[in-house]
């Protein structure tokens, strides 16, 4: 590049530097919020990207390249959007404001194109390299993409994140060539500037993973300064320097620098900068690499010429470049002053007037931001997978089974549609087998990005690895689960082709990477994950491995639908109801989203359940009425005044229960039956849709200062305001508002402690779910009324 490209970029990343930090000045002294909470911000971690990201977006990228972005440089971001004319002027003072600018990148909620939402740190940093893994996958089964980059911008101190190791770790994401991590190694956290350098040890883990390390260390005056005689002892005490005294450097000037610099230093250190004065002591001294725009050119070159493995760039940087609290080490969080800014706004030319202009499009930086703002442009995606999912894959079950085989079985007769099955990809964290993938894995294969030759025979599971393959097989890492699944849902996006994803975990080990599920639903992916064996009902397995608060947090995951069905085919309809909404892509940014536009999470059992009950009600209500009600979170599975007539004036109470459990539940109908009470009972088949649907009546009301009406899908299952007894193997909470839904007392039976090793009788006795206690809590719950 051409010293005259080299000016044109440095005039970009200084007004680069300058929006981005009046962003954050008028978010917080510009705007009045009335309630006394500071807006925050941060100016310091913002700067020292500021080179790093002009280099990327005005000299480096291709449109089809895909960028994380560390979350405290989401300033910098909106700002080279705004000069590349992707985000109208008015967005810019509405940093952290209602409808404006997000604190940190939003796929789904900033104005501007953001390739992967960042913000749980360590977690946008890793989303690159699966949504890499899944454009291998892509290519593998329809044919290459336009070539990708994938990069991400992260942070030093993210890599203290333990789910970095994770990702960089597991076999799924070896030798994918197009990736970049690019570190800001500003060496400083959020509280503190680090006490050393932690660069060997983190160069050694990346190596042994397989990845190439680029190091850019030393701006090109420094690099000069080292070639000259006697530099080596330069370069040599910069490298020894403690951290903390380097980084105080960029808080003086003139011989307090000078003393600073040499405090400790070689006598032949002392004697090289002896001829050089002060005003070229200090840029020369504070030269780092992450501030050199040719030399972060220089490594994003190199980065691509390797492209057999992932790279990481270490930038070394200073936190808050170019700003008066440059290298202050409680510059996380500070802002400048309004003096700061206005001394600031005139060193870069700006007046009140012009501070917010883009560059003049006639200067050669606005030619610039012209050509690259057509060299990024993106053609729209195609959302919908454009197959019609079957309704039903007719399961067959004539004795008793459980959801988790079920579920193994719907997966295969879905392989087989020739429209659906090829789009259908599942992902376990090494428990494939044990969560019933086996059927769907020997009739499509393990995925892997070349043949891999098989050196046993396995009659129950073959094992074939090719690119073929669509099991994505991933080490016992439940954060990679949720990170790959999160990026397979949005493929239609980033790698231009709608999947089907499925991953399967045991269900206790969802809490185990909620923050990746989380940060999948966030940034709208769209997927199906099953959660099986659950419960206490894994009862021999102990404490450890029995999931209790599994159902409450899939109900209140926003971007999430949580179904738990007991019967086989309510599983079928339920599970290819969430792949017809999957393939049916999610909605335009520009509309309203539906409440369903996420992912969908099945709690399933190993426990073998009777199917004759749901199909006496199948019998009774008939496919399409049952189908729409199971569809819709519950339906009624016996009608006491149906199956006990003698009962017509008897006492009511509903029986409202999930999965497992319903056994137990029937049994006690029928003793209550015995003793001349009338007991509804209600399979609850997602708690999640009944409380959306109850939910959305109360809000309309209060809205409107109207009287709330009653869901549909409550009315139809709760038909009478009656007392209502919940039985859940889950914690009694989670059911516990269908009392105040219905309007009628109840009682709310479930697993409030931790499991213990024993049979389902044993424990299930011990947290008052056999028939004997759901007896009694009906007897209670009338009691009430």
């Amino acid at each position: 590049m051409t010293e005259h490209d080299l000016d044109v970029l440095d005039e970009i990343q200084r007004r680069v530097l300058w929006l981005a930090t009046r962003i954050v000045d008028a978010a917080n002294h510009d705007r009045a919020t009335g309630d006394g909470v500071k807006v925050g911000g941060h100016q310091a971690s913002s700067a020292s990207l500021v080179t790093a990201m002009t280099a990327l977006w005005f000299a480096h990228l291709d449109a089809e390249d895909r960028v994380a972005v560390k979350p405290h440089a989401s300033p910098v971001f909106h700002a080279i959007q705004y000069l590349l004319g992707n985000l109208d002027r008015s967005y810019l003072p509405r940093l952290r404001a209602r409808g404006g600018l997000q604190s940190y990148p939003s796929r789904t909620k900033d104005p501007d194109e953001v390739d992967f939402s960042t913000g749980s740190v360590g977690l946008g940093a890793a989303a690159p390299l699966f949504a890499a893994a899944t454009r291998r996958y892509v290519d593998a089964h329809f044919g290459a993409r336009p070539h990708s980059r994938f990069v991400a911008l992260i942070g030093d101190a993210e890599l203290d994140e333990g789910n970095i190791w994770e990702a960089v770790a597991d076999p799924a994401t070896t030798g994918l060539g197009n990736v970049m991590w690019l570190v800001d190694f500003n060496r400083q956290s959020l509280d503190r500037v680090v006490p050393g350098i932690r660069i060997n040890q983190w160069r050694g883990q990346f190596e042994a993973a397989g990845w190439h390390v680029v190091e850019v260390k030393y701006g090109r005056r420094l690099a000069e300064a080292y070639a000259r005689p006697g530099g080596e002892t330069l370069r040599d005490w910069i490298d020894a320097m403690p951290n903390e005294q380097y980084q105080s450097l960029f808080g003086l000037d003139g011989p307090l620098l000078r003393k600073q610099f040499l405090d400790g230093a070689p006598a032949e250190v002392e004697a090289f900068v002896a001829g050089i004065d002060d005003e070229e002591l200090r840029p020369l001294v504070t030269d780092l690499g992450g501030h050199d725009l040719q030399a972060m050119l220089d490594a994003y070159a190199q980065c691509d010429a390797v492209t057999d493995r992932p790279s990481v760039v270490f930038a070394y940087t200073v936190k808050g470049w170019g700003l008066p609290i440059a290298g202050n080490p409680r510059n996380h969080s500070a802002l400048l002053s309004s003096e700061q800014v206005d001394t600031l706004r005139a060193a870069h030319g700006l007046t009140a007037e012009t501070e917010w202009d883009r560059l003049d499009p006639a200067s050669p930086a606005g030619i610039r931001a012209g050509a690259r703002r057509e060299a990024l442009s993106r053609a729209p995606r195609e959302r919908a997978l454009g197959v019609t999912v079957p309704e039903s894959t007719g399961v067959r079950a004539n004795k008793p089974i459980s959801t988790q085989e079920v579920f193994g079985r719907v997966l295969v007769d879905l392989a087989r549609d020739r429209e659906v099955g090829r789009y259908l990809v599942t992902t376990a964290p090494d428990v494939a087998t044990s969560t019933n993938l086996a059927g769907f894995i020997n009739k499509t294969g393990v995925f892997a990005p070349t043949e891999q030759r098989s050196w046993t025979e396995d009659r129950m599971l073959r094992w074939i690895q090719s690119p073929a393959g669509q099991h994505i097989e991933l080490g016992i890492s439940e954060m990679n689960l949720f990170l790959l699944l999160g990026q397979l849902g949005l493929s239609w996006d980033l790698s231009g082709q709608p999947l089907l994803p499925v991953g399967t975990v045991y269900d206790p080990f969802v809490l185990r990477g909620l923050d990746a599920f989380l940060y999948g639903t966030y940034s709208g992916s769209r997927f199906v994950v099953a959660g099986t064996p659950s419960g206490i009902t894994l009862a021999p397995e102990g404490g450890a491995h029995q999931s209790t608060i599994t159902a409450s947090v899939g109900l209140e995951l926003p971007g999430v639908t949580f179904v738990e069905p007991a019967y086989a085919t309510s599983l079928d309809w339920l599970l290819c109801d969430a792949l017809g909404q999957i393939a049916g892509g999610p909605a335009p940014a520009a509309t309203a989203a539906p409440a369903e536009d996420g992912a969908y999470y099945f709690r399933l059992s190993t426990r073998p359940l009777d199917q004759a009950p749901f199909e006496a009600a199948r019998a009774r209500l008939g496919d399409a009425v049952l189908r729409r009600q199971v569809v819709a979170g519950a339906y009624r599975l016996v009608d006491a005044h149906q199956a006990y007539p003698h009962l017509a004036d008897a006492p009511v109470v509903q029986l409202a229960a999930s999965g497992a459990v319903l056994p137990e539940v029937l049994t006690a109908a029928a003793e209550l039956a015995e003793e001349g009470i009338a007991a509804h009972v209600v399979d609850v088949t997602s708690l999640d849709r009944l409380y959306r649907a109850w939910q959305r009546t109360l809000r309309q009301g209060v809205r409107t200062a109207t009287v709330p009406s009653v869901p549909g899908a409550l009315r139809s299952a709760f038909a009478d305001r009656v007392p209502v007894v919940t039985v859940h193997d889950a914690a009694s909470h989670a059911m516990a508002w269908l009392g105040s839904a219905v309007g009628a007392p109840a009682v709310p039976l479930g697993v409030d402690e931790f499991g213990q090793s024993g049979s389902v009788t044993e424990l299930y006795e011990l947290h008052d779910l056999l028939p004997g206690s759901i007896v009694n809590a009906a007897l209670a719950a009338i009691a009430l009324r």
